[in-house]
């Protein structure tokens, strides 16, 4: 195949990922004006956030990073929190790397890890055969694009209306959390188990002394390190689930 093949295919895939992340586009938008909310409480201005989106593309490790700016939380709290938070894209990311052709090249293999999301991989990875690296390119386009451009409008709104109407809208994304994890707890009783223990225990160390007195930043990396730890060690994955790709312990 010449270079005008290789660019014709090029442009077919962004375009065909263009259309395909469309979906996901509508729904990142609802779902960052929330965020936005929570970004302009933090005190960030609208190209702030809309920086941040574009650059953090995780809704949790984003909102974690709000809350802990919002706190005044140093550097190394963010770091360490949306590392944690967000280490399912790096195994997401290998994955899709396995899926690409041979002669993909390191920086498109790197762009193709950056833009990695659960809806961005879930669509990429339907993709029959070898994924050509610019399929997930307009996915990122189209869908991250108006996953910062919500986010920008969350802020530009919340500074417009009333107090109480932005808090009333900033509990949007405490609801978009629920709908991720519910359905899930509702499959599984051990899922469920475990979402219970987890809102327990947030709570007893916003009210216990000393651990109270850390930051929220801080503390949602010591539950988050307690509760997946214990989790794996307790429910382990047999390996012929891991081969199935099934999630059920």
């Amino acid at each position: 195949m010449d270079n005008q093949d290789k660019k014709s295919q090029a442009k077919k895939w962004f375009l065909k990922g263009l259309r395909d992340g469309i979906p996901i586009a509508a729904g990142y938008f609802a779902v960052s004006f929330a965020l936005g909310i929570t970004a302009r409480n933090a005190g960030l201005t609208w190209y702030q956030a809309a920086l941040a989106s574009l650059l953090c593309n995780a809704s949790a490790g984003e909102y974690a990073g709000f809350e802990v700016i919002a706190s005044s939380g140093s550097y190394i709290t963010m770091a360490l929190i949306t590392a944690i938070i967000s280490a399912r894209y790096m195994l997401m990311s290998i994955t899709l790397s396995q899926k690409l052709a041979p002669e993909t090249n390191t920086t498109q293999r790197l762009f193709v890890g950056f833009w990695v999301t659960d809806e961005i991989f879930g669509a990429s990875s339907t993709v029959p055969g070898k994924l050509n690296p610019h399929y997930n390119y307009g996915l990122a386009v189209c869908s991250l694009s108006f996953w910062a451009l919500g986010t920008s409008l969350g802020v530009v709104v919340g500074n417009i209306l009333p107090a109480l109407a932005v808090t009333a809208l900033g509990v949007l994304l405490y609801g978009m959390f629920l709908a991720i994890i519910m359905p899930e707890g509702r499959k599984n009783k051990k899922v469920g188990l475990l979402i219970i223990i987890s809102m327990a225990l947030s709570f007893a160390l916003s009210r216990l002394p000393n651990v109270s007195a850390l930051g929220e930043g801080t503390r949602i990396i010591i539950l988050t390190l307690l509760i997946a730890g214990t989790a794996a060690f307790v429910f382990p994955i047999s390996d012929a689930k891991k081969e199935d790709g099934s999630f059920e312990a």
